[in-house]
């Protein structure tokens, strides 16, 4: 199963991608698949300055933009 990382503070942007992942896992049948990360310092061990972002299977793939369903979508089937 994907894992899917939500790295973010907690700001509306972040809360926007968090929504867009849990319904692109959910479109896809990945439940419970979406975790979020708040804490700067493990933020900052992904290599990540600039929230919100995505990481998938500890791989980051989107930095500092809300990308949208279809684009998570179309990264978790990679």
């Amino acid at each position: 199963m994907k894992k899917i990382q939500v790295l973010g503070t907690g700001c509306a942007k972040c809360k926007q991608l968090t929504d867009n992942a849990e319904c692109a896992a959910k479109e896809l049948g990945l439940q419970g698949a979406v975790e979020k990360i708040t804490d700067i310092q493990e933020i900052i061990k992904f290599g990540v300055m600039s929230t919100p972002a995505i990481a998938i299977d500890g791989d980051v793939k989107v930095v500092g933009k809300v990308a949208s369903v279809e684009e998570i979508k179309m990264l978790l089937r990679e």
